[in-house]
This record gives structure tokens, sequence and C-alpha cells, in this order.
């Protein structure tokens, strides 16, 4: 019988950091992705709720920060959601109503604290789990905090084929550089992930071959949603890279959302539309057959060589 599934990436960008257009957004794609490709699983970029400030200073310099840099992350702060809320129960009635199991970036507020978040939303159970970044990248560990190993679920989840079978299987997501943590991809690859989301913002063309590189060593599928926005994306007055020539159609971020098999085939992507649906149908027998030449959390491990040892909760 077949042990398929389809998923699917959507290339998109945060509605200039408004939180109901952006949740209007939301809810339009992935009932998009539902009637046009059927899809069961969609994954969104990183940061999609809440908004990637891409390009602010946030008025800091080593050793100082100004007024308008502390009013600015004011906005920010106030455009991040809190988990559980509202907007929380509002992707949960979405998932409920399209039978999408949901994985989206968004910009969690606790306490004083932002964090760079991705949320797991099952069409039956609502929420099911959360993992924070565990290390903003660059300027952004100015306006995130950092992610411990208290939110580094690999969810179980079963899907239904459309000969009425069952079909489980195990899913994580990492974010955008975090892919570039090794122990952290191994740490996944330990708990038997199988759709390795890595919702992101890196659109550089090097992207792809990270992606493709992940879903070969890990024999995974990856399924890599990316951010694509232009100047007109952003609320009026954010920084630009060339403030004197601002151009509403002139791109901030280039998208690149891609689907890899676990050897390293292209399924779908990369893609630099503006907004996009990428959807690919997942035979989950790829991964055994991959990793009959190569587990790295099995016969590649050398045990009596290495160890990895992780402090979770």
């Amino acid at each position: 019988m077949p042990n398929t599934i389809r998923a699917s990436v959507v290339q998109t960008c945060t509605a200039s950091f408004n939180l109901s257009d952006t949740l209007d957004k939301f809810e339009k794609l992935t009932k998009l992705a539902k009637s046009r490709d059927n899809t069961q699983l969609v994954v969104f970029p990183e940061a999609f709720i809440g908004g990637y400030p891409k390009m602010s200073t946030f008025g800091c310099i080593v050793g100082g920060r100004s007024a308008e840099g502390r009013d600015e992350f004011l906005r920010y702060y106030k455009s991040a959601i809190e988990i559980p809320s509202p907007t929380i129960s509002h992707i949960e009635t979405v998932s409920k109503e399209t039978g999408v199991f949901i994985v989206t970036g968004v910009v969690e507020r606790e306490g004083g604290t932002l964090y760079c978040t991705v949320i797991f939303v099952d069409p039956v159970e609502g929420l099911v789990g959360k993992h924070r970044k565990l290390m903003p990248t660059a300027a952004e560990r100015l306006i995130w905090g950092m992610g411990d190993g208290t939110t580094l679920p690999v969810l179980e989840k079963t899907f239904s084929s459309s000969e009425a079978e069952k079909i489980t299987t195990k899913i994580s997501a990492t974010v955008c550089w975090e892919n570039y943590m090794p122990l952290l991809r191994t740490y996944y690859y330990s708990l038997g992930t199988q759709l390795y989301c890595a919702p992101t913002v890196d659109d550089r063309p090097g992207w792809a071959n990270s992606m493709i590189h992940i879903a070969m060593e890990g024999r995974c599928f990856v399924l890599s949603a990316c951010q694509f926005a232009t100047e007109r994306d952003y609320p009026e007055g954010h920084a630009v890279a060339e403030p004197n020539d601002r151009n509403p159609d002139k791109i901030m971020i280039n998208g690149g959302s891609l689907i890899v098999s676990p050897r390293g085939m292209v399924l779908a992507g990369p893609s630099r539309k503006p907004e996009d649906i990428l959807t690919a149908e997942l035979d989950l027998d790829d991964i055994p057959r991959g990793k009959f030449d190569l587990d790295v959390v099995g016969h590649y491990a050398r045990p009596d060589i290495f160890k990895l040892t992780a402090n979770v909760s």
C-alpha cells in the first residue's frame, strides 16, 4: 500500500507587521493549499506571524541604545504574540476547519522577552508543541532571547492516506541558521525525525545546498519555507538598504523555498515567486530506502568513539 502524505511549504511574508492582515493571509493560503493541492501538512516561514525586521538596527551600537530604537522595539514587541492567546486559538480553528497540520514561525512574547518560535498545530488536538530558536543569528540577539532544551520536540503525527490507511510520521522544526548546528541536527535525527521542517529568512542561493545536504545526511524529507518580501511589505518608515532610493518593489527577502527528498532530490522549488505554495507527495518508504546505506545515528554513528549528550527536559 502507498505510504505517502502530501505536504506543502508556503512562500509569503508578514503583512506590514499587521497581525490581523497577516492572519487573514495565513488563513487564505492554508485554505488554498488544502483546496488546490489537497495538502495534509503546511509549513510557513520563520517569524511569519510577528514579522522579521530585516535592516532594523533598533538604534543600537556597542555600548549604547537610542530612545528611537527603544520605541521601535516597543512597536515590534506589541506585534508579537503570546502562547496561548486568541491568535493561537485562531490558528487552531483554521487547522481544524481545513484538516491541515500547521507548522509556522511566530514571534513569541513571554514577559519582557521575545523569542523566534515555531508552533505545531494539529487539526484535532490543537497546539501540540513549540520550538524556540536556540541561537538567534548575529544582530537578532538584540531582539530575541535564546531557546533552551525544553522546546526541542520531535512530534508524532498520524495522517490518513487516500486509501483510508493510517500513516504515522515524526515532525521537527529547525529555524534558519540553527540548521548549521550539527549537534542539534544529530539530536533530531536521534529522535527519528522524518519531516524536517526548516522555516527561514535565508534567501541566498547556497541555502538550497544546505537543505539538500541535510536531507541526505539525515535521510529525511526537508521542507524549507522562506519569506519573500519587498519594501512595500514593511511598515512606513522601516529601515531599508538604500534609504535615499526607496522603491516599494525592491526585494527585501528573496524567497528560495523548497522541498527535498531523503536522498537529495529537489521535489519542489527553489521558488523566487513573491507568493507561492509548493506541494509534493512524500513517500515515507524513501526514508528506509535511504538509510539502507547511511544512518548517521545507526550504523554510521560509531558510539564506541562518539557520544552526544543533550540537556533536555
